[in-house]
């Protein structure tokens, strides 16, 4: 399973011109499942998430987790993270776990994150979406819970 967590100061996802989530301060999530991740995967990147000590504290140093910002989330399904665009110009998908099964995962996701206690905001599942970041740093990392990168 891969995420690409922002940091931002807004991020909205909008469907048929209709915002189905919206955050200010906080993390856009994209996260992408790959075949056979597993309820492990979803809890490393959940726990990964929640974790990671990318907002200041009082001295300018990026050392406070998400919980501990105040901030909020916005989560949005994204099988291109899967792309793989080794072998000419056009990425392969083969990786990417099928809707059933990415579903499932990316739900866990966002239920082991708010079992933590955050807002989560969240896309539309397999529609096409419209996302604004408004990336504040810029600050963008990357998560793969096997841990490639």
């Amino acid at each position: 399973m891969r995420a690409v967590v922002q940091r931002v100061k807004h991020s909205a996802v909008t469907v048929d011109n209709q915002v189905t989530g919206e955050i200010n301060k906080g993390l856009m999530v994209l996260i992408g499942v790959k075949k056979g991740d597993t309820e492990k995967d979803a809890e490393y990147i959940a726990h990964k998430i929640a974790a990671l000590r990318i907002f200041d504290d009082e001295n300018g140093v990026m050392n406070v987790n998400i919980k501990d910002s105040g901030g909020d989330i916005l989560a949005v399904s994204q099988f291109t993270l899967l792309g793989d665009a080794r072998k000419g110009n056009r990425p392969s998908y083969f990786d990417a776990a099928g809707p059933e099964e990415a579903n499932a995962l990316y739900r866990l996701v966002i239920d082991k994150l708010k079992l933590d206690g955050l807002h989560v905001e969240e896309g539309i599942f397999q529609t096409e979406m419209l996302v604004d970041i408004a990336n504040d740093g810029p600050v963008t990392i990357l998560l793969d819970s096997e841990k490639l990168f």
